[in-house]
């Protein structure tokens, strides 16, 4: 396959999978069973992607999250004060990605591990959305730096590739009582600090060694997965507005066993 054809179908994935509960590492594992980069720069390629994936998210949210003009002004203020909440929920993630990191990437990074996480992550969201919600926070304003960390804790099984960082901080945020907007919103927002940490690690640890023609592929999947990752965010805004997460469930359950009959069947 091209490269640069491999390049667009990965940025896709990425773009379309990053901030959906649906788990990109996920999809990103199984895409790479049949793109067929190298090891090496597989892992070097999906963490570039991701970056483009999470400034889209920078871009679509510049004015809740750039302070501009007097930074005393209320609205800056507002800012500063969802960067500090958002700091307080990736400490977990820092910590426990930092000693685990070596360990899950050996041990679980296999399409196994992938089709049971998505399928428990399914069954889970079905499971929540099948309650009766009184949503307490309605607003990222009335969200605690309690509230914050407890997220962030929750956000430590996306750990587990197929789980999904985006669907973990969701389900988190609605069981302490946040509503589907606000823990969409937050899922996003603490994104940015968590895939900058996790991307600039595995930069240093694998390095950034890359020929012209492998910058060219890195540099194209980067805008791919930036412009589909930004109309998907639009989107995906305005559905959490109207609807539940209940689909989302069912695809992964689906998916799930989808990849775990292929790979048990053709690809043993």
């Amino acid at each position: 396959m091209n490269d640069f054809v491999s390049a667009l179908i990965l940025g896709i994935v990425e773009g379309i999978t990053e901030f959906l509960p649906i788990s990109s590492t996920g999809h990103l594992i199984i895409v790479n069973q049949f793109v067929g980069f190298t090891e090496q720069f597989a892992k070097m390629f999906d963490v570039v992607i991701q970056l483009g994936a999470i400034l889209s998210v920078v871009v679509y949210f510049r004015h809740r999250l750039i302070p501009f003009g007097n930074m005393k002004s209320s609205n800056n203020q507002r800012i500063f004060e969802l960067w500090k909440k958002t700091i307080v929920g990736v400490v977990p993630a820092l910590g426990i990605g930092y000693l685990a990191a070596d360990y899950i990437e050996e041990r679980l990074f296999n399409t196994t591990v992938v089709a049971l996480a998505l399928i428990i992550g399914g069954i889970i969201l079905l499971l929540i959305e099948g309650r009766r919600h009184a949503f307490k926070i309605k607003s990222i304003e009335q969200l605690s730096y309690r509230t914050a960390f407890s997220i962030g804790i929750i956000q430590c099984l996306a750990m587990i590739p197929g789980t999904s960082r985006s669907a973990s901080t969701i389900i988190g945020a609605m069981l302490l009582g946040a509503s589907r907007v606000v823990a969409a919103e937050f899922s996003f927002f603490l994104a940015i600090p968590t895939m900058v940490a996790a991307s600039g690690y595995t930069l240093l640890k694998n390095g950034l060694l890359l020929t012209p023609h492998e910058f060219l592929i890195v540099g194209f999947g980067f805008i791919v997965s930036f412009i589909v990752a930004w109309l998907v965010i639009a989107g995906f805004m305005s559905y959490v507005s109207r609807k539940d997460f209940k689909p989302f469930g069912y695809y992964r359950i689906l998916l799930g066993i989808v990849v775990l009959v292929y790979f048990s069947l053709f690809a043993a």
